[in-house]
């Protein structure tokens, strides 16, 4: 490479950022790729029954000295008579005005599921499922690269996400092979009956099929026969809860981890993975991003 020569910029696809589990608050990150319309920051967790406020920081930076410019400050007050959400932007060392929300659905000694909405002009935030408020921008959200986390809070997750329809296909134009890493992450629905993920070849044959079922809370390898092979596990997938699972293909099969844990493998020759052509998900879950 000669001097001066840039390189292209990579892909989003290829910007893969894991999600944070229990964090130690203060916590600040940097945002990969930064912020654009159309991504999601997800929030899960609960607020103590001691708590004052807290606040999330969509920062321009991450200095301390000087302080960053704060795109979007969201900031729950829970000391107060009457609990309220304050949103504002720091420029140049200065809170601007601030705009007030009474009525916070936020509650002490209460779990939360916070997911914040970028848009092309403003942030829409949802809590629990149900819309909450919307925040114009007063600074350009391309400049947005930092989240900090600060104040009374139990953070479970952060989950850094795109949005994509279910039932979703993805191409496998080389089929799978040694080292590579599928990855996928979800949010399951309010009311959800299964998630399946499946792998089949160019005759749509599917040698891999991995099903949640939430009736009897079983996760079970289902094969080409229909038979079930359970997995050991304890079953993770709850109502408007965040999981993510990984796929390591290797030599002989396909690893299988949730949520950063390991849960054992499915055997499978290198001539079936090779020939795998199509990955495909569908079921009671809003899916945020897949990586292969």
């Amino acid at each position: 490479m000669s001097p001066g020569e840039k390189l292209d910029p990579l892909p989003d696809i290829f910007i893969l950022q894991p999600p944070v589990f229990h964090p130690v608050v203060p916590y600040v990150t940097t945002i990969f790729g930064g912020l654009r319309a159309g991504k999601m920051v997800m929030l899960q967790g609960m607020v103590p029954e001691d708590a004052h406020r807290f606040q999330v920081d969509f920062q321009c930076g991450c200095s301390l000295h000087p302080r960053p410019d704060i795109a979007i400050h969201f900031n729950p007050r829970f000391h107060t008579t009457k609990p309220h959400v304050i949103c504002n932007t720091l420029q140049h060392g200065r809170w601007q005005a601030e705009a007030r929300w009474p009525h916070l659905t936020l509650q002490r000694g209460a779990s939360f599921l916070i997911l914040f909405l970028f848009g092309n002009e403003e942030m829409k935030v949802s809590v629990n499922g149900q819309h909450f408020l919307h925040y114009h921008y007063r600074l350009p959200l391309s400049r947005v690269d930092t989240l900090g986390i600060f104040g009374n809070i139990l953070v479970e997750a952060i989950g850094f996400l795109n949005i994509n329809k279910v039932p979703c296909s993805c191409a496998l134009p080389r089929g799978l092979w040694p080292g590579q890493v599928i990855v996928l992450r979800a949010l399951v629905l309010s009311e959800p009956k299964d998630f399946t993920l499946s792998l089949s070849d160019e005759a749509a044959h599917v040698p891999v099929t991995l099903r949640a079922s939430f009736a009897d809370r079983t996760l079970a390898w289902i094969s080409p026969w229909g038979c079930k092979k359970l997995i050991s596990a304890p079953f993770i997938f709850y109502p408007q809860r965040f999981f993510e699972v990984l796929l390591l293909c290797q030599e002989g099969g396909l690893k299988l981890a949730l949520n950063g844990q390991g849960l054992g493998a499915i055997s499978l020759h290198q001539q079936a993975l090779e020939q795998l052509r199509e990955l495909r998900i569908s079921g009671s879950v809003q899916l945020y991003c897949v990586h292969y």
